[in-house]
This record gives C-alpha cells, sequence and structure tokens, in this order.
C-alpha cells in the first residue's frame, strides 16, 4: 500500500506531466507558425517567379518587334535608294543590302516565333502555377490562424495546470518534495516502480534497502530513492 506521501507525489506527477507537455506544445507553436509562414513566402516567391518569367519573354519578343520594325524601314529604305540611283554597281549593292536585310528580318521573324511559343507556354504553366500556389496559400494561411486559436487555448490550459500542480504541492513534505524536484531535474517520470528489484527509471537493480523502504518495510522511510539515479521508487504489488 503507498503511503500518502507517495500517493501524493504520484499526484503532482501526472499534473506536472500534463503541465510539461503543454509547455512543450506551446513552445512548439511559433517554430510551426513560422514554418507555414515560410512556406507560404516560398509560394508568394514562385508566383512573383512566374510573373517575371513572363515579363522577361514579352521584353524580348517587343526587342525583336523593334529590331524587326527597324529591319523593315530599311528595307524600305534601300528599295527608295535604288529608284534614284543610275549606276548598275551601286544598284546591286542595294538589291544585296536588301536581300541581307530582308533575311536577317525572317531569322527575326523566326525567333519571335520562338518567343510567341513560350510566351504561350509560361502562360499555361503561370496560371497551373499560380492556381496552386494560391491554394497552398490559403490552406498554410488557416493552418496559421488555426495555430493561433490552438496557442490560445493551449495558453489557457496551461495556467489552469500549473494552479493544479501547485496546489499539489502544498501539502506534500519539504523532503519528498526537493527529492521529486531533485530526481525531476534528470528527467521526468520522478516518480517510478520497482519491478524486478530494478527502478523502473533507469532499470538498474536497486539495493535490498531501497527495496525494502518501497515494500513499506522501514518504518523510519516515508518514501524510497533509487541509489542509482535518484527516483523515488515504489514497490508495485
Amino acid at each position: 500500500m503507498l503511503s500518502p506521501a507517495l500517493e501524493k507525489l504520484l499526484v503532482l506527477q501526472d499534473r506536472d506531466m500534463r503541465r510539461l507537455g503543454l509547455e512543450a506544445q506551446l513552445k512548439a507553436m511559433p517554430g510551426e507558425a513560422a514554418l507555414e509562414e515560410r512556406r507560404i513566402a516560398a509560394a508568394r516567391n514562385a508566383i512573383e517567379a512566374g510573373k517575371n518569367e513572363l515579363k522577361d519573354l514579352e521584353v524580348k519578343k517587343k526587342a525583336l518587334e523593334t529590331e524587326i520594325g527597324s529591319a523593315e524601314q530599311k528595307v524600305g529604305k534601300y528599295r527608295t535608294q535604288q529608284l534614284a540611283v543610275r549606276k548598275n554597281d551601286e544598284f546591286q549593292a542595294l538589291g544585296h543590302e536588301i536581300d541581307t536585310t530582308v533575311a536577317q528580318i525572317g531569322d527575326l521573324e523566326g525567333r519571335e516565333l520562338e518567343i510567341m511559343y513560350a510566351i504561350d507556354e509560361a502562360r499555361k504553366r503561370f496560371a497551373a502555377g499560380e492556381a496552386a500556389h494560391k491554394a497552398d496559400i490559403a490552406a498554410r494561411e488557416a493552418r496559421i490562424r488555426s495555430l493561433k486559436e490552438r496557442e490560445e487555448s493551449l495558453a489557457v490550459e496551461l495556467r489552469a495546470a500549473q494552479e493544479a500542480a501547485a496546489s499539489v504541492r502544498v501539502p506534500l513534505p519539504p523532503a519528498a518534495l526537493e527529492a521529486y524536484d531533485r530526481a525531476g531535474r534528470k528527467g521526468m517520470p520522478a516518480v517510478v516502480p520497482l519491478r524486478d528489484n530494478k527502478c523502473g527509471g533507469c532499470h538498474l537493480k536497486v539495493s535490498s534497502e531501497v527495496e525494502s523502504a518501497a515494500r513499506g518495510k522501514d518504518p523510519n522511510a516515508e518514501f524510497a530513492v533509487c541509489d542509482q539515479c535518484g527516483r523515488i521508487v515504489y514497490w508495485e504489488g
């Protein structure tokens, strides 16, 4: 049969474990929210990257249109000059310039068609990607709101758990609290059962004195402490 002090220590431990669990969840909340924020930022950057790709292609297309227009003006100028020349070699030279420029125009128009095709494909990719990224952003924003609500709820639960744990500590003997706190600093649980004469915390065999105290055979011992790890141990009959 457990002593009154041990029974209270087990109640305290149960409440402390709940408190520690709530503290761990609260501690993780900012990190989870920050992760969602980073993923939202990445999705927005991906949308901007798609927009920039389209802008770059449009700039290239505009530059080619300008270059084609300039070349066409040259052809028109050369043809006008042909009408004014009298010498055959000058006429032929202008004809060569016209042919060269017309060939350049053909190359430029080919590049323009490639750019136009690239723009169409980029628009398709952007439309699909933007829809997916926006849906992802909306889901992550909802997750952040949920995390915020959960954080507020956990804070309320934690305050209640702290008060519940503190209320159990008040009637406990100082020696029991000191032993409990000392063991708890090494890691919970601080109060563990003995099984096959082994501590339920470190799993090492305890001395016969500790076993006797845990069984309640030592009238001077209100509780027993593992001589290996310092946890409070009790006999699990």
